[in-house]
């Protein structure tokens, strides 16, 4: 006799990643064709051979790093963090408003721990984030989908349509995951407006901030005086300082938000990894002008993007930036069969649109992302051959 399953763990469809990771054990691979894996966004390199030794040292001669530290995080950390926060946009973060999270997935799933319970909605643009949608499925919480147009970008009005007495939050990710856009301050000041009018949170994730195509503040919500009443910030180091297998993430609300957040941190991990963290630090102090250099190198992939795409037929690019182009493809057969086929024919893999879309949005079926940051300039120039090859 089986043991029980959770009803909600059930309805939960299975990981998307590791399911593409399948298809590589499932297929033979072309022999002229080097994999291109474009498939996760994930730093393909390590961090800094500096950041690496600081972090050396430390492990070798900080014995406190090795320990349990506050839930909320290392304060020197919390402090940092909130003042590069406030430097960016141009507003006012102390450290009391800032915690740290094991990555910013599981930054997400705390302030949704203390949002919303089974039988209560989350909206969120379509196509969206698929970690996000397992989370509040697992969960009971219902995710409510935000249709984009073909520009991919959210329209508040048609999201304040979609608001009932159930809706505790509208979660936004700029730029985006899948589509690749960015939010314009305007559209962030409206859904901000939007959720002050009801009463709601605004989650608003910029894991890839580091690599907006904007220079200066990409919006004005940190501004507000009391932007912490309903805006709720998600950041991550992974992106920006190559830490994905280190899992430090970050969360800025209220300190009351974050007293309840407390709760579920301590229950899942106790603290964040102490090296980690560490690193983290570092890299806020040493990593300034490095980091911009890396910015620079993501946006001459992304203008590769752009230009490529123009050359292939039948391809539309939907969406380019940070770290994802989002394409229609010209395929009759539907984006699985077609992600499949890529990697078989030309050793091309990426996931198809169905992962980024509930089953009521057929467009899924005709839609790829790809994760173009794992290459560089002349592989994204194979990846749009190989493409043209198949097309």
């Amino acid at each position: 006799m089986s043991l029980p399953l959770n009803p909600a763990f059930a309805t939960t469809f299975a990981p998307p990643v590791p399911e593409a990771r399948r298809w590589l054990s499932q297929t033979t691979l072309p022999l002229d064709y080097p994999l291109l894996n474009l498939s996760q966004a994930a730093p393909v390199e390590p961090p800094t051979a500096e950041l690496r030794a600081a972090m050396a040292r430390a492990i070798e001669q900080d014995p406190e790093i090795h320990l349990y530290g506050p839930v909320l995080g290392n304060a020197a950390l919390r402090e940092r963090l909130a003042a590069r926060t406030a430097g960016l946009y141009a507003g006012v973060v102390r450290g009391d408003q800032v915690a740290l999270t094991s990555g910013c997935n599981q930054a997400f799933c705390a302030v949704i721990a203390t949002l919303a319970g089974p039988g209560d909605e989350v909206i969120l643009p379509t196509p969206w984030y698929f970690n996000h949608v397992m989370w509040l499925s697992m969960n009971g919480v219902t995710a409510v989908p935000l249709p984009t147009g073909s520009d991919l970008l959210p329209d508040p009005d048609r999201c304040a349509a979609l608001i009932t007495p159930r809706t505790k939050a509208i979660t936004l990710v700029t730029p985006n995951n899948p589509g690749g856009v960015e939010y314009s301050a305007e559209t962030l000041d409206a859904f901000a407006d939007l959720a002050e009018r009801h009463g709601i949170a605004l989650i608003v994730d910029e894991t890839y901030r580091d690599f907006h195509t904007q220079d200066g503040p990409p919006h004005r919500l940190f501004q507000n005086p009391d932007w912490d009443r309903n805006f709720i910030h998600l950041y991550s180091f992974s992106k920006a300082y190559r830490l994905t297998g280190h899992r430090v993430g970050a969360i800025a609300a209220s300190p009351a938000r974050l007293a309840e957040i407390e709760k579920f941190l301590d229950t899942v991990t106790i603290c964040v990894s102490g090296p980690g963290q560490m690193a983290a630090l570092w890299g806020l102090e040493n990593l300034e002008s490095w980091l911009a250099g890396e910015r620079l190198e993501i946006l001459r992939r992304r203008r590769a993007m752009l230009d490529g795409f123009a050359q292939v037929p039948g391809w539309e690019l939907l969406g380019c930036g940070a770290y994802f182009g989002y394409a229609r493809h010209p395929f009759e057969t539907d984006s699985t069969a077609v992600a499949k086929r890529l990697l078989a024919e030309v050793g091309v893999l990426m996931l198809p649109g169905t992962m980024f879309r509930p089953d009521t949005q057929s467009e899924g079926a005709g839609e790829m992302r790809i994760a173009f940051a794992n290459a560089d300039v002349g592989e994204i120039g194979q990846l749009i051959e190989r493409l043209k090859a198949v097309t």
